[in-house]
């Protein structure tokens, strides 16, 4: 089935459980308005359900070409990116000096999920791109912002992100790529990356690589890593292209799914070294590569939602024509049509609920990023940072592990029908399983969260988050409306559960760091069950309160007390594993044959 972009479900989000209408009342974007917001969203979503989506069985049937160091994007790619982009949508958060909209981070957000729902391997090169535009605003020098971020921005140049190198997947201490003083403010870039989205392709005539390497006098491990700026082609003064750089594409990967994206191994230095710009200053490239990071890993766990969005609309239609059997009650003529029975119904409201909740968390995150950059006061900016660099580890970890259990379940859903590559099911589960590996392997996420963000201000931070949930629990209780079941209950064990389990953490990681470790990745889970579950519950409250129709209303309740009697009901289980299956995974000698 095509793509329908949700774009209603997108505004009921972000106005009842990111805090738009706060946000917009508050004067945070201007004059930018609710209708605004929707009609660019509306737009959006048109494009990429009638253009974009289109692609998407295409660029995994045919995959993206290489032959002698040239990548060939499928068919139709070429003309619809460079209609996109003729349309603005690239530049949608760059500022507006450069080119930009200068629009906030929840847009760009939502729209980045539309991008990815109608086809994932092209929403990956515009991810990218914009990373890199956010890392060379934030770093560049001047002289650099103004040759290259106009044409990064409008999409005529594209950027990627060469962090890995063979030797070094996650822990960036092992590089090796080398850069050399040139004398003339210049550097030359020797070495190989590798896993390097989009690092060749033909959509565009220049590329700009953001690449970290050491300097010859570097000190060792992360503390001398720098970043470089090496473009594909030399740029003129007056902005024409020039001569050819010294870098190259070796291969690329045959991979499970995303087959559209090119992954690439990157070859610098074949003649002598690449042409490369400091980015930033010497030996702290890392910190500038952690702002393209970082807008990565939520860019990334949009794409969690989006997939899951999308396994969610081709199962429902399916099981909405499927016809098996007969379901309890069902007294028409003939089999009854697969949705009408409970477990396929268990199924697709676990798909459904659980997208949603990924979709609020990512809605959170995006509405903090704006907080962090546009508040009014310091104070109100702190506050946004330090809740996104919270928000970020379990937006990334908990929607993209949703992402591959909600593409897994629309695998089940269509049966058989689903483990062949017809109806499409397969490929959803196939393109969604890297989503938990790159940018941050969802354990590094874990660990991460653990070791690096519930200690923020000693513990301060995570305490007011769990407050804030609480009183939505209350909120709930107080409504009294039968239609919320035992809501409040079961969210109130969640929040109890993510309490017991954090204050064990912050003991162990001054006494046992080992034991944090172990507990990390169920504790992410756990803070994503309390965040998402608190969030349905939230925005079903609003929705009751705002009279919108019957229907939304009793769907958004309906998916609230689903998510906290039959998902959230996991949080105690959870919380025990943290506080006392620690050990029994530190423990365990893991033989190396059985």
């Amino acid at each position: 089935m095509p793509y329908r972009a949700p774009v209603a479900d997108m505004i009921a989000t972000l106005k009842h459980a990111a805090g738009l209408e706060q946000a917009l009342a508050d004067g945070l974007y201007g004059d930018l308005g609710l209708d605004d917001i929707t009609a660019i969203l509306e737009e959006a979503g048109k494009f990429a359900g009638e253009r974009i989506a289109p692609l998407n069985r295409v660029g995994d049937r045919e995959g993206a070409h290489f032959h002698d160091g040239q990548v060939t994007m499928p068919h139709g790619w070429k003309e619809v990116y460079s209609d996109w982009t003729a349309a603005g949508w690239n530049g949608l958060m760059a500022e507006e000096a450069l080119g930009g909209q200068g629009l906030p981070c929840v847009i760009n957000s939502a729209c980045l999920e539309m991008w990815n729902a109608a086809s994932g391997a092209f929403g990956l090169g515009p991810l990218l791109t914009q990373g890199a535009i956010e890392a060379l605003q934030a770093h560049a020098a001047p002289e650099l912002k103004a040759k290259y971020l106009p044409k990064m921005i409008t999409g005529e140049w594209t950027g990627t992100m060469n962090l890995t190198e063979p030797q070094a997947g996650s822990d960036l201490s092992a590089l090796r790529s080398r850069a050399e003083r040139a004398g003339d403010g210049t550097y030359r870039i020797t070495g190989q990356k590798i896993f390097i989205t989009y690092g060749e392709h033909d959509l565009t005539e220049n590329i700009v690589h953001l690449v970290l390497a050491r300097l010859p006098d570097a000190p060792p491990g992360t503390k001398g890593i720098s970043l470089f700026l090496v473009p594909k082609f030399l740029v003129n003064d007056d902005g024409s292209l020039g001569a050819r750089n010294d870098v190259r594409c070796a291969s690329i990967e045959h991979k499970l799914g995303v087959h559209a994206s090119p992954t690439c191994t990157m070859v610098y230095g074949d003649e002598g070294g690449a042409i490369g710009w400091l980015v930033g200053e010497e030996n702290r490239g890392l910190m500038a590569m952690f702002t393209m990071m970082n807008n990565a890993r939520l860019a990334v766990a949009l794409q969690g939602v989006s997939i899951a969005e999308r396994a969610t609309q081709k199962a429902l239609a399916f099981a909405a024509e499927r016809r098996q059997g007969k379901a309890p009650g069902w007294e028409a003529e003939g089999m009854s049509p697969i949705i009408e029975h409970p477990d396929v119904k268990r199924m697709l409201a676990t798909m459904r609920a659980s997208t949603l909740a990924s979709r609020a968390i990512c809605y959170m995150l995006a509405a903090e990023i704006d907080r962090a950059h546009l508040g009014r006061t310091p104070e109100e900016r702190k506050a946004g940072h330090a809740r996104a660099s919270l928000l970020t580890p379990i937006a990334k970890a908990y929607s993209t592990d949703i992402g591959n259990e909600v593409a897994s379940l629309g695998v089940q859903v269509h049966g058989g029908m689903g483990f062949v590559e017809e109806t499409g099911a397969a490929q959803h589960m196939r393109d969604a399983r890297i989503y938990a590996i790159y940018e941050g392997t969802n354990g590094i996420q874990a660990i991460d969260l653990v070791t690096r963000k519930i200690g923020i201000e000693g513990g301060a931070l995570v305490a007011a988050e769990i407050a804030r949930m609480r009183g939505i629990v209350a909120d709930v209780a107080k409504s009294n409306a039968v239609e919320f079941g035992l809501t409040a209950a079961r969210l109130r064990e969640t929040v109890d559960a993510l309490e017991t389990a954090t204050k064990h953490l912050l003991g162990a990681l001054a006494n046992d760091p080992a034991d944090a470790q172990a507990g990390a990745t169920p504790y992410t889970r756990l803070f994503g069950l309390a965040l998402g579950g608190t969030a349905l519950a939230q925005k079903a409250l609003k929705m009751r309160a705002n009279g919108v129709s019957d229907l939304a209303r009793a769907e958004a309740t309906g998916l609230a007390r689903f998510f906290a009697e039959n998902i959230a009901t996991a949080a105690t289980g959870l919380a025990e594993t943290v506080v006392t299956g620690g050990h029994a995974v530190v423990d365990l000698d893991i033989p190396l044959a059985s």
